[in-house]
């Protein structure tokens, strides 16, 4: 497996993969050196997460290969069907599964979610509109949904 780090907006990431895809992109409690070669196989995704924090990527287009269960990859399939700029709640990503009665196991699939950012699970948040959990802190979660907003709030003075 090939390691690449970047730095972000939101501290230093770590890029596992290899031929097959990209199998984890996490941020790192500690800072990292930004890797100065990447792979071939880890560059486009670098190249991508940098876009995407740069404001001139709103879709990835990367192979992916993310390890976990059948029930876990749906969840993830579920999570990459979720629009740029939109949220959707628990309930709705267990509707869209087939079966409402599968919210707790949805969430759990999200939140196991190895692909931060390019597998959107930051766009998942409660019925009511809080910022539920994010494995990578509620601070990158608010940061990365107010980043998709395209309405920025102006100061007033």
């Amino acid at each position: 497996m090939e390691i690449a780090y970047i730095n972000s907006p939101l501290g230093a990431i770590e890029i596992k993969g290899n031929e097959e895809g990209i199998a984890s992109v996490r941020f790192l409690g500690s800072e990292e050196k930004e890797t100065n070669v990447i792979s071939e196989n880890l560059q486009p995704c670098s190249n991508q997460l940098k876009e995407y924090f740069e404001g001139n990527r709103s879709q990835f287009d990367l192979k992916l290969n993310p390890e976990g269960t059948n029930f876990q990859k749906r969840v993830w399939d579920k999570l990459l069907e979720i629009p740029f700029n939109t949220t959707l709640s628990y309930l709705e990503m267990a509707n869209r599964l087939g079966d409402p009665k599968v919210i707790r196991a949805a969430a759990s699939a999200n939140g196991k979610n190895p692909i931060s950012i390019i597998i959107p699970c930051h766009r998942v948040i409660g019925s009511d509109g809080s910022l539920t959990g994010y494995g990578g802190g509620l601070h990158r979660k608010k940061w990365l949904l107010a980043h998709e907003n395209p309405v920025k709030q102006q100061s007033l003075f």
